[in-house]
Protein backbone atom coordinates (compact mmCIF):
# COMPACT_ATOMS: atom_id res chain seq x y z
CA UNK A 1 0.00 0.00 0.00
CA UNK A 2 1.32 3.42 -0.92
CA UNK A 3 1.96 6.09 1.67
CA UNK A 4 -0.90 8.20 0.24
CA UNK A 5 -3.39 5.31 0.47
CA UNK A 6 -2.26 4.58 4.02
CA UNK A 7 -2.91 8.21 5.04
CA UNK A 8 -6.38 8.06 3.49
CA UNK A 9 -7.18 4.86 5.41
CA UNK A 10 -6.03 6.49 8.66
CA UNK A 11 -8.15 9.59 7.96
CA UNK A 12 -11.24 7.49 7.30
CA UNK A 13 -10.60 5.46 10.46
CA UNK A 14 -10.28 8.63 12.55
CA UNK A 15 -13.49 10.11 11.15
CA UNK A 16 -15.35 6.86 11.85
CA UNK A 17 -13.97 6.71 15.39
CA UNK A 18 -15.11 10.27 16.05
CA UNK A 19 -18.58 9.55 14.68
CA UNK A 20 -18.93 6.42 16.79
CA UNK A 21 -17.71 8.09 20.00
CA UNK A 22 -19.63 11.39 19.66
CA UNK A 23 -23.15 10.17 20.63
CA UNK A 24 -21.96 8.60 23.88
CA UNK A 25 -20.03 11.74 24.78
CA UNK A 26 -22.95 13.99 23.87
CA UNK A 27 -25.27 12.02 26.14
CA UNK A 28 -22.93 11.97 29.14
CA UNK A 29 -24.67 14.91 30.85
CA UNK A 30 -28.09 13.44 30.04
CA UNK A 31 -27.33 9.93 31.26
CA UNK A 32 -26.28 11.25 34.66
CA UNK A 33 -29.89 12.37 35.36
CA UNK A 34 -32.01 10.30 32.99
CA UNK A 35 -31.53 6.56 33.53
CA UNK A 36 -31.11 4.53 30.32
CA UNK A 37 -31.68 7.67 28.22
CA UNK A 38 -32.58 6.98 24.63
CA UNK A 39 -33.96 9.14 21.87
CA UNK A 40 -37.75 9.44 21.79
CA UNK A 41 -37.95 11.71 18.76
CA UNK A 42 -36.45 14.68 16.99
CA UNK A 43 -37.45 17.54 14.77
CA UNK A 44 -36.37 20.91 13.43
CA UNK A 45 -37.80 24.30 14.36
CA UNK A 46 -38.01 26.58 11.35
CA UNK A 47 -39.14 30.18 11.72
CA UNK A 48 -40.11 31.89 8.45
CA UNK A 49 -37.06 31.10 6.29
CA UNK A 50 -34.59 30.22 9.04
CA UNK A 51 -33.78 26.83 10.49
CA UNK A 52 -33.41 27.75 14.17
CA UNK A 53 -32.52 24.49 15.92
CA UNK A 54 -32.78 20.72 15.86
CA UNK A 55 -34.57 19.39 18.94
CA UNK A 56 -34.15 15.91 20.38
CA UNK A 57 -36.13 14.43 23.27
CA UNK A 58 -34.49 11.74 25.42
CA UNK A 59 -36.26 9.61 28.02
CA UNK A 60 -35.68 6.30 29.82
CA UNK A 61 -35.70 3.50 27.25
CA UNK A 62 -36.88 6.01 24.64
CA UNK A 63 -40.34 6.31 26.19
CA UNK A 64 -41.43 9.76 27.43
CA UNK A 65 -43.83 9.92 30.35
CA UNK A 66 -44.97 13.18 31.93
CA UNK A 67 -43.49 13.58 35.42
CA UNK A 68 -40.58 11.19 34.79
CA UNK A 69 -36.98 12.31 34.10
CA UNK A 70 -36.20 13.34 30.53
CA UNK A 71 -33.96 15.69 28.57
CA UNK A 72 -34.62 18.05 25.70
CA UNK A 73 -31.61 19.06 23.63
CA UNK A 74 -31.68 22.02 21.24
CA UNK A 75 -28.80 22.08 18.75
CA UNK A 76 -28.74 25.62 17.39
CA UNK A 77 -28.30 26.36 13.70
CA UNK A 78 -28.19 30.18 13.95
CA UNK A 79 -26.80 32.85 16.27
CA UNK A 80 -29.14 33.97 19.06
CA UNK A 81 -28.62 36.10 22.15
CA UNK A 82 -29.36 34.43 25.48
CA UNK A 83 -31.68 37.30 26.38
CA UNK A 84 -33.77 36.63 23.25
CA UNK A 85 -34.02 32.95 24.16
CA UNK A 86 -35.23 33.87 27.67
CA UNK A 87 -37.69 36.44 26.25
CA UNK A 88 -39.14 33.93 23.79
CA UNK A 89 -39.38 31.25 26.49
CA UNK A 90 -41.37 33.58 28.76
CA UNK A 91 -43.63 34.55 25.86
CA UNK A 92 -44.30 30.90 25.01
CA UNK A 93 -45.06 30.04 28.65
CA UNK A 94 -47.55 32.92 28.73
CA UNK A 95 -49.15 31.76 25.45
CA UNK A 96 -49.93 28.40 27.07
CA UNK A 97 -52.13 30.17 29.61
CA UNK A 98 -49.71 30.77 32.48
CA UNK A 99 -50.97 33.97 34.11
CA UNK A 100 -48.94 34.53 37.31
CA UNK A 101 -46.94 37.49 36.01
CA UNK A 102 -44.93 37.88 39.22
CA UNK A 103 -43.72 34.28 39.09
CA UNK A 104 -43.12 34.51 35.35
CA UNK A 105 -41.00 37.65 35.88
CA UNK A 106 -38.89 35.74 38.43
CA UNK A 107 -38.41 32.83 36.03
CA UNK A 108 -37.60 35.22 33.20
CA UNK A 109 -34.86 36.85 35.27
CA UNK A 110 -33.44 33.41 36.15
CA UNK A 111 -33.48 32.31 32.49
CA UNK A 112 -31.72 35.54 31.45
CA UNK A 113 -28.91 34.74 33.89
CA UNK A 114 -28.65 31.12 32.73
CA UNK A 115 -29.08 31.20 28.95
CA UNK A 116 -25.89 32.06 27.05
CA UNK A 117 -25.59 33.48 23.58
CA UNK A 118 -25.57 30.60 21.10
CA UNK A 119 -24.43 29.96 17.58
CA UNK A 120 -24.30 27.18 15.07
CA UNK A 121 -23.02 24.02 16.72
CA UNK A 122 -23.97 25.02 20.27
CA UNK A 123 -26.42 22.80 22.13
CA UNK A 124 -28.54 23.80 25.09
CA UNK A 125 -30.08 20.93 27.01
CA UNK A 126 -32.73 21.08 29.68
CA UNK A 127 -32.97 18.05 31.95
CA UNK A 128 -36.13 17.39 33.94
CA UNK A 129 -34.97 15.53 37.05
CA UNK A 130 -36.88 13.08 39.23
CA UNK A 131 -37.44 15.89 41.76
CA UNK A 132 -38.95 18.20 39.13
CA UNK A 133 -35.91 20.47 38.99
CA UNK A 134 -34.64 21.72 35.62
CA UNK A 135 -30.89 21.55 35.04
CA UNK A 136 -29.49 23.39 32.02
CA UNK A 137 -26.36 22.49 30.06
CA UNK A 138 -24.43 24.26 27.33
CA UNK A 139 -22.97 21.42 25.33
CA UNK A 140 -22.06 19.10 28.23
CA UNK A 141 -21.32 21.74 30.89
CA UNK A 142 -23.92 22.65 33.50
CA UNK A 143 -24.85 26.33 33.30
CA UNK A 144 -27.70 26.63 35.80
CA UNK A 145 -30.67 25.18 37.65
CA UNK A 146 -34.19 26.23 38.45
CA UNK A 147 -35.56 24.21 41.34
CA UNK A 148 -39.27 24.77 40.83
CA UNK A 149 -41.46 21.92 39.50
CA UNK A 150 -44.01 24.48 38.30
CA UNK A 151 -41.33 26.16 36.18
CA UNK A 152 -40.25 22.80 34.79
CA UNK A 153 -43.79 21.94 33.72
CA UNK A 154 -44.33 25.35 32.12
CA UNK A 155 -40.90 25.51 30.47
CA UNK A 156 -40.94 22.05 28.90
CA UNK A 157 -44.56 22.64 27.98
CA UNK A 158 -43.22 25.04 25.34
CA UNK A 159 -42.44 21.90 23.32
CA UNK A 160 -44.39 19.09 24.98
CA UNK A 161 -47.71 20.59 26.09
CA UNK A 162 -50.74 20.09 23.86
CA UNK A 163 -51.06 23.90 23.76
CA UNK A 164 -47.61 24.31 22.18
CA UNK A 165 -47.27 26.81 19.35
CA UNK A 166 -45.34 24.12 17.41
CA UNK A 167 -47.63 21.07 17.31
CA UNK A 168 -45.77 19.46 14.39
CA UNK A 169 -42.48 19.63 16.30
CA UNK A 170 -44.23 18.23 19.41
CA UNK A 171 -45.48 15.21 17.44
CA UNK A 172 -41.98 14.60 16.08
CA UNK A 173 -40.40 14.87 19.54
CA UNK A 174 -42.94 12.46 21.02
CA UNK A 175 -42.50 10.09 18.07
CA UNK A 176 -46.15 10.24 17.08
CA UNK A 177 -45.69 11.20 13.41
Amino acid sequence: MTHKKMLNVIRVALVLAILVMTPAYALEHINSSVPDAREVGQGRLTYLFWDVYDATLYAPQGSWENGKPFALELAYLIDLKGKKIADRSAKEIRKQGFSDEVKLATWHAQMQKIFPDVGEGVSLTGVYTKTGETVFFRNNVEIGRINDPEFSEAFFGIWLNEKTSTPKLRRKLLGTT
